[in-house]
């Protein structure tokens, strides 16, 4: 049987965005409290507005570049899932100071603000980026290269925080390497969109979806619910060796951009017949993309007991009706005002 949190208070910082508002989700439906903590800088209030009126949801609308927002929202918390940061590798190319600040700086207000709370775990969401360079297929934790681009680097900064404050202060503190997380409530709007959302959204209003590079760079695309799960098992896991380390998390497959955009036009032509023959344009590789990555998961499957419940194609079969209902229908109210 899974492990999973029941009965506990739950701090889900970063709760507004996508990965944090699904984790919610789940855990209301177990008897928690979750306390979310957002600021909105990439959250968004529709994805927490189911949560508002339920009695065991609490909103702090805080920054955790605020060590004050962060002593507040850990105040009687037993659990920290931290999801809150400054995502995408090309943002933080052109604002390297503003992904510090919240990556990193955020990131060490949480764990003292959870070590003087007394906190009893504290999950952390690291990054695959963090294994750059790295030519080693598939990635495993222990293997690294040079960072690739300052996310990465911030990312990976956070992991040795962890390291230090768990080996100092006696702290129980996971990390959770993703890799490219797909789902429900996932942005597909400005510069700095995950893939797919922006490939369905771009394909729903009939454009050409744009390729960086040729379309054979890889991805392990990961379906949300899996990330969800490896939260709550490195949330209750009791195993000491499995404590203060860090675990990807992905389906341990790899597809190509050219094979993605394959699936996701033959999925929505269940929707919209003449979606399959829009065609693909390429340009140029973006810089500080990684060409390759897929992850090994058995260091999470051996001590953590996760086992992906969704491979890609069934995940984006489970998100695509999401995609369909929501971004066809902002593509019909864009249309609408520009018309």
């Amino acid at each position: 049987m899974m492990r999973e949190i029941t009965g506990e208070i739950v701090l889900v910082t970063g709760g507004a965005g996508f990965i944090g508002s699904n984790i919610i989700a789940k855990l209301l439906n177990q008897n928690n409290k979750v306390v979310c903590l957002d600021n909105y800088s990439t959250g968004k209030p529709e994805n927490i507005e189911s949560f508002r009126d339920h009695p065991s949801f609490q909103m702090i609308e805080g920054d955790i570049r605020n060590i004050e927002d962060c002593r507040k929202a850990v105040d009687g918390v037993a659990i920290v899932l931290h999801q809150a940061a400054l995502g995408s590798v090309p943002r933080s190319i052109k604002d390297p100071i503003t992904t510090n600040d919240v990556n990193v700086g955020g990131f060490l207000n949480m764990l003292v603000a959870a070590r003087d709370a007394g906190v009893k775990r504290l999950v952390y969401a690291a990054s695959s980026s963090t294994y750059g360079d790295s030519e080693v297929m598939p990635k495993v934790e222990d293997k690294i290269g040079k960072p690739l681009s300052p996310y990465a680097i911030t990312k990976y900064v956070d992991e040795l925080y962890a390291d230090v404050f768990g080996k100092l202060y006696g702290m129980e503190l996971i990390g959770l390497r993703y890799f490219n997380v797909f789902g429900p409530r996932q942005d597909p709007d400005g510069a700095y969109a995950a893939v797919i959302p922006k490939f369905v959204s771009t394909l729903i209003a009939h454009e050409s979806p744009v390729v960086n590079g040729d379309g054979s760079f890889s991805r392990d695309f990961t379906y949300v619910a899996n990330v969800v799960q490896a939260n709550e098992l490195a949330a209750t896991v009791e195993t000491p060796e499995a404590v203060n380390t860090v675990y990807n998390v992905a389906c341990g497959q790899r597809t190509s951009l050219n094979e993605l955009i394959d699936h996701l036009k033959k999925l929505l032509s269940q929707f919209d017949s003449s979606i399959a023959d829009i065609r693909v344009e390429y340009g140029p590789e973006r810089q500080g993309d990684v060409p390759h990555s897929l992850a090994s998961v058995e260091k999470a499957r051996k001590l953590l007991g996760y086992h992906p419940e969704f491979e890609v194609g069934d995940g984006l079969k489970e998100a695509i009706q999401w995609y369909w209902e929501n971004l066809s229908a902002r593509a019909r109210n864009t249309k609408d005002i520009s018309s």
